[in-house]
């Protein structure tokens, strides 16, 4: 594995990777990796010939008062991982190469920025919808596996690829839970011994959520009332949103119907933790 630090040496191995036609799989993290991460890499090392790991804490996605300069790093763990699945590339630019001045472009996806994460964190889909368009520039012609524990994450990214013809297969791969169900992420660091007990109230949400849809019930407000009771069973739990939408517009327009999506957050003291799963009617 050939660790990168700038764009003009990542677009010379890629473009000559593609040159002789070998295809290439990208998967776009902030670090600190954990075995949802690693599935992607796996995921994109099993389906390409050529695979890169990009690793880029990115400021624009942080507002002010979040946990940017506190966020978990472990570069040296992250490249052994990376190195031991077969990852080719490993690309770990400075803030001052993705950014050699201050950025005037922003992209924005509104329709399906805005609700949910969006009202918390109003600015944060500006800032990955960026990153990920410059990304996928220097990047090239590529699959991009994302996690589909960020739902909205991938909602924003697909709709920007398609809307902007990037030449980019978008890749939504399962969630990665711990054994008591609670979804791998970054965050989880954060979470005391107490906490970490009672998380799992997300995972038991969305259960409540699903079997509701399961027996029937299609109001929007009645399955996201039965996910909020059980969120608000955890005494740590700060129940953010529960919402329960349509999978790909993430509104909720009338009966439930077709692919829909259930989606949690809730703050448990430092660590903001986000959930969601889907089904069809």
């Amino acid at each position: 594995m050939e660790t990168i630090t700038t764009i003009s040496d990542l677009r010379e191995r890629l473009d000559a990777e593609r040159g002789a036609g070998r295809g290439v799989g990208f998967v776009p993290t902030m670090g600190y990796l954990h075995a949802g991460h690693l599935s992607l890499a796996s995921a994109s090392v099993a389906d390409n010939p050529v695979t890169v790991v990009s690793i880029f804490v990115n400021p624009l996605q942080f507002a002010e008062g979040e946990d940017l300069d506190s966020y978990p790093r472990d570069l040296v763990s992250d490249s052994a991982q990376c190195a031991a699945l077969g990852v080719d590339y490993l690309f770990v630019p400075s803030v001052e190469e993705m950014y050699p001045s201050p950025i005037v472009t922003v992209v924005e996806v509104p329709s399906v920025a805005t609700p949910l994460e969006g009202l918390t964190r109003p600015h944060h889909f500006a800032g990955v919808a960026t990153v990920v368009a410059k990304l996928f520039s220097i990047v090239g012609k590529c699959r991009a596996y994302l996690g589909a524990k960020d739902w909205q994450q991938v909602c924003v990214v697909e709709r920007m690829v398609s809307d902007l013809s990037m030449p980019v297969e978008v890749v939504a791969c399962p969630t990665v839970r711990e054994p008591d169900g609670l979804a791998m992420s970054s965050r989880n660091v954060y979470l005391t011994s107490e906490e970490r007990v009672q998380a799992p109230v997300l995972r038991a949400a969305l259960d409540a959520g699903l079997d509701a849809i399961a027996g029937g019930e299609t109001d929007s407000a009645v399955v996201e009332a039965t996910m909020a009771a059980v969120v608000n069973t955890a005494g740590l739990a700060s129940l953010e949103y529960a919402a329960a939408v349509q999978a790909d517009s993430l509104v909720s327009d009338g009966p439930l119907h077709g692919e829909v999506r259930l989606l949690v957050a809730a703050r448990f003291g430092k660590a903001r933790l986000i959930d969601n799963d889907g089904t069809e009617i």
